[in-house]
């Protein structure tokens, strides 16, 4: 019996789901001509074209894309298999590797995960942090078990992922004593020109922070704008400006940062997701943070 190469079939549905030769060897860590020619020997073995050019993308043949639905359901039963043998009695820790999207504020981070480190056995937390795009990829690598994020996956990601709803918190405007005597009055107008400190335009919150100054016809003066929501913080309470900070986190940033409360954006809300690779999840670290927000955290 002839037997297929996995290894071949993994690197084509790598070069399928990141559209180009170059994003899969990033992602394999492997050089072009490697995988050029891994791609070739599946092509040969199979006895059929798999790949054609699209522009500057790759893109699969009918035939490429049967295949590369297949060997998707292929590796994904890989990943339920290695989800069950996690779950086996065993003396180590249990492995929760999660995938923190940069945009999450990390006060929000600690409350969900935290909860996973609570239970009975014990566990191993390992935390990457990227941009979304990126840590779903290395989900479907089945590298890491769960992405936390404040917005759902796309399908132009094209990715079999499942995002799960965990809940959502309001927005809150504050600032150092010094802003807020200055602009608390007349609160949500006052911030007509007003400096303020916010999200980068590819998040969620800012988007959405966008239309609500649309909508009141406020054009506030934008200081910086920060991928990471820890440094817009540590400027915020520098007084370079005023903050949009989470409902759930108005306490905590009242008593550590001293920022005063200007008013709420009414009607904005910041909403966050748990996406893994498995529409019904099994692992327990996985289902505790779930479970947790849905019941404490945003609750």
């Amino acid at each position: 019996m002839e037997w297929l190469n996995y290894h071949h079939l993994f690197y084509f549905w790598t070069v399928v789901r990141l559209g180009s030769i170059t994003k899969a060897c990033e992602e394999l860590r492997l050089a072009p001509p490697t995988v050029s020619a891994q791609l070739r020997s599946l092509e040969d073995q199979l006895g059929e074209k798999l790949l054609k050019r699209s522009g500057r993308n790759l893109v699969p043949t009918e035939i490429g894309l049967a295949v590369y639905r297949q060997a998707e359901e292929i590796f994904s039963i890989g990943r339920e298999i290695m989800d069950t043998v996690k779950q086996r009695p065993t003396h180590r820790p249990l492995r929760l590797v999660v995938g923190l999207d940069d945009v999450v504020p990390k006060e929000i981070a600690y409350r969900l995960i935290e909860p996973a480190l609570r239970l009975e056995m014990p566990v191993r937390l390992v935390c990457h942090e990227a941009n979304l795009e990126r840590l779903v990829a290395e989900l479907a690598l089945h590298e890491i078990d769960v992405v936390l994020s404040d917005s759902p996956v796309t399908p132009s990601l094209n990715m079999r992922v499942y995002s799960h709803y965990l809940g959502d918190c309001g927005v809150v405007w504050m600032a150092p004593p010094r802003l807020a005597k200055l602009y608390r009055k007349g609160f949500p107008k006052s911030l007509n020109g007003a400096p303020v400190l916010l999200p980068t335009d590819d998040t969620a919150i800012r988007r959405k922070l966008d239309q609500w100054f649309a909508g009141l016809e406020i054009e506030p003066k934008v200081i910086g704008e920060f991928e990471d929501f820890a440094l817009l913080r540590v400027f915020g309470q520098a007084g370079a400006g005023i903050v949009p900070v989470p409902t759930t986190l108005e306490k905590q940033f009242h008593n550590q940062d001293k920022v005063i409360r200007l008013g709420i954006a009414r009607n904005v809300f910041g909403r966050f997701y748990a996406i893994s690779a498995e529409r019904k999840l099994r692992h327990p670290g996985v289902v505790a943070i779930c479970e947790t927000a849905r019941r404490e955290v945003f609750a």
